[in-house]
């Protein structure tokens, strides 16, 4: 397991395209010139040991060492080993509405968007708790198994869109379903489903997927994201509107938040629902309900002692420089003779 300490330096990364560019520009440059000077094979006369191959190989050299300077900078640590921690906490599984309907902007800057900011904000403020999360449209699609790794959960999530599922409609039969199956039976940890939707649903069948969850032991949170007024559905070019959805009938179609079903689904598990277009109401409400589940320990791993290996890279790029230094400009006899650059009269 590795991580990085310093990711701020990353950035550096872009200035080496830029000095590529002024190396080629600058080849470019003296090119032209030289052929305003006169004819080329009598400057390369009047200057024979010069080499282009030592000229390119020692720039190669050159951002190679600031590559590696940049990665130093960068700090990657290794994990060299792993230890069980125990934990005390409950299983939580984010089922997020991927449907086209959640592309509806009647909630900024869109349904889908508003989603992804309220699970990010909920998994800010739990503490030890494992999570999954679980895309679903027409059907349902495991995005990320149970795990404490809070930082892969929120890169996962913001992966997510509505194109990840080719199926149309959507079903919060299949969600529950599928997130019924995240939660390890041979675990005492109680169990949550939170549920990020607008609500609608083309299957007609949630309620008896809820049921067989409250069986199971699971809890179920709904939050409705969108307006009752609804609003269309826009469909993007790059970022721009190039016309809007539209049913059978060809009329443009308007999507609102069902929340009846989402309170039903939720009262099937002695849960809650809460309308999600207010991102404090939904955190107060969240964490009021975490507080009142009873926390449960368990075991999990995770690497220990991350060991920093900047000094690798810092090795390299004074090395590198080094040869830099060492490299010349003029032609050497066994580069002469491999002729890489036709140098050759």
């Amino acid at each position: 397991m590795w991580e990085l300490d310093e990711k701020k330096y990353l950035y550096l990364l872009f200035l080496l395209p830029i000095l590529v560019l002024l190396f080629l520009y600058n080849l470019y440059w003296k090119r032209k010139k030289q052929l305003e000077f006169g004819d080329l094979k009598l400057i390369k006369k009047l200057y024979p040991a010069q080499s282009t191959f030592k000229f390119v190989l020692k720039f190669i050299v050159v951002i190679l060492a600031l590559s590696s300077l940049i990665i130093a900078l960068v700090n990657p640590k290794i994990g060299t080993k792993t230890e069980t921690v125990k934990r005390q906490g409950i299983d939580i599984v984010f089922a997020v509405d991927v449907s086209k309907s959640m592309l509806c902007e009647d909630v900024a800057p869109s349904r889908l968007e508003k989603s992804k900011q309220i699970v990010s904000q909920i998994i800010n403020q739990l503490g030890s708790d494992r999570i999954g999360i679980v895309a679903y449209a027409g059907s349902a699609f495991p995005v990320l198994p149970i795990t404490t790794d809070y930082s892969v959960a929120k890169m996962f999530l913001q992966s997510m869109n509505t194109d990840m599922l080719s199926s149309v409609g959507t079903s919060l039969g299949d969600a529950i379903e599928l997130s019924s199956t995240y939660y390890d039976d041979d675990n005492k940890t109680k169990k949550l489903l939170i549920i990020i939707t607008d609500g609608e649903d083309h299957v007609d069948r949630a309620k008896e997927a809820a049921t067989e969850a409250n069986k199971l032991g699971i809890k179920i949170i709904t939050i409705g994201v969108g307006t009752e007024k609804g609003g269309t559905i826009p469909l993007k070019v790059n970022g721009v509107v190039e016309s809007y959805k539209r049913d059978s009938n060809n009329e443009v179609v308007i999507t609102k938040l069902e929340s009846k079903i989402l309170s039903e689904i939720a009262k099937e598990t002695k849960g809650g629902y809460v309308n999600g277009n207010s991102t404090k109401s939904v955190l107060d409400y969240i964490k009021n309900a975490l507080d009142n589940i009873e926390k449960t320990e368990f075991e999990s791993q995770q690497f220990t002692d991350f060991n920093s290996q900047f000094q690798w890279f810092l090795g390299i790029a004074l090395a590198l420089l080094c040869i830099d230094i060492l490299l010349l400009d003029k032609k050497t006899k066994w580069l002469k003779k491999l002729n890489l650059f036709n140098e050759k009269e």
